[in-house]
């Protein structure tokens, strides 16, 4: 077998996405008629292709776009059974409410750990080839010790951001007992599932748990090493953002509903060193009927604002985030750029990352191919296949170029 190539050129290529503004146009570091050296799984090189340096093999673009992998930073892809009927009852007029997570608990607590792997690895594959790179996954549709442990180690084997959320909603069994169950998520549950997750995170909304509750959730998490992140302002204005701000959350994700000093909160939180993002999830306001947010107000306001997939059997089983930057840019009032660096450096940035979702060099070469000239491209032709290859560390893994 032929030794790797120890640097490789990406040639030919229409538009670079760097999302460096010191490199190329505007936040997204637009660079025309460009090149890019990967060597030894990072970025090298990136400039006008007719400075381009030599490397040891040539890959052309084809006057094609390139840009950084997705960065999608909030999924639930452990799970087992099927809510489609669900969907169709929604989509004929019954409102979505966070009960029927309860329907995926049962099935999952039934679901073999192989079985529950074969899932995980199918969607990210599902994702990949749709140009994700990186995926964050939580647990909670175990919710018992034993059960949520497990979907942390199968999480574990798909991906290094591992989010433990056994606060997802209470458990059936303790329905009657919502402190008991609190104790639980708090004490054994999270001393069993803390070593395997990165991320502790908590569903603040009616209907699973009060700003109290929320509280007592992320600073138990924060006091065992984990780092908080929220979900929050889903169904109706609430304390999440407010709770994601004061504790220093990484991101509070949905933002559906949000007041004026909301959106005060999280512009403020944007000038922190490590900013609390807004990380919004399209997929699911479309998936549900609701409202979907009003990113322009977040922009405007200073906001850092990510876009994820929330990849999930109930409220959003999509695992495209070309769709829902197609969505942002029709629904939400983000321009193509914004959308674009919301779903790349604004995911790395809801991770807390710095070696993905840009293209300078050092970064990490995870790259996606477009069949397009250009990253307008992905909300332009909504719906149409057109990532041609996908590169992770240096190495294709989805495609063709």
């Amino acid at each position: 077998m032929a030794d790797a190539p120890e640097s490789i050129l990406i040639d030919d290529i229409a538009t670079l996405v760097t999302n460096d503004p010191s490199r190329g146009r505007g936040a997204v570091g637009e660079i025309p008629d460009a090149a890019l050296v990967v060597e030894g799984g990072r970025v090298a090189w990136a400039g006008p292709r007719a400075q381009a340096p030599d490397a040891d093999a040539r890959v052309d673009a084809a006057g094609r776009c390139v840009l950084p992998g997705f960065v999608d930073s909030h999924s639930h892809i452990v799970f087992a059974g099927d809510r489609s009927r669900e969907f169709a009852a929604r989509m004929s007029g019954r409102p979505y409410s966070a009960g029927g997570i309860r329907t995926t608990v049962a099935a999952t607590r039934e679901a073999s750990d192989a079985d529950l792997l074969v899932g995980a690895e199918r969607l990210v594959g599902e994702a990949r080839a749709q140009g994700t790179t990186t995926l964050e996954v939580k647990s909670g549709y175990g919710l018992t010790i034993r059960d949520e442990e497990r979907s942390l180690a199968v999480a574990a084997r798909v991906t290094d951001e591992v989010t433990f959320l056994g606060a997802h909603v209470v458990a059936p069994e303790y329905a009657d007992d919502p402190d008991g169950y609190l104790d639980l998520v708090t004490g054994p549950m999270l001393d069993a599932c803390a070593p395997h997750a990165r991320w502790v995170d908590v569903f603040c909304e009616r209907g699973a748990f009060d700003e109290d509750a929320s509280r007592r959730v992320l600073t138990a998490g924060m006091e065992r090493g984990l780092l908080p992140r929220v979900h929050g302002n889903q169904l109706g204005e609430g304390p999440g953002v407010r709770l994601g701000v004061e504790l220093g959350a990484a991101s509070v994700d949905h933002c559906t509903h949000l007041s004026s000093a909301d959106v005060d909160a999280l512009a403020e939180a944007a000038r922190r060193p490590r900013p609390t993002v807004a990380t919004l999830l399209p997929g699911v306001d479309f998936s549900t009927r609701q409202p979907y947010p009003d990113a322009r107000a977040l922009i405007d306001a200073g906001a850092v604002v990510a876009l994820a997939g929330d990849c999930n059997p109930g409220s959003c089983f999509t695992s495209s985030l070309a769709f829902c930057i197609a969505l942002a840019v029709r629904d939400m009032g983000m321009t193509p750029d914004e959308a674009v660096w919301a779903a790349t450096a604004g995911g790395a940035r809801a991770l807390r990352r710095t070696d993905v979702g840009h293209l300078a060099p050092g970064a990490r070469a995870d790259l996606t191919l477009l069949d397009a000239p250009n990253h307008i491209y992905l909300a332009y032709r909504p719906g149409v296949p057109q990532v041609a290859a996908v590169w992770k560390d240096g190495a294709l893994v989805a495609g063709r170029p």
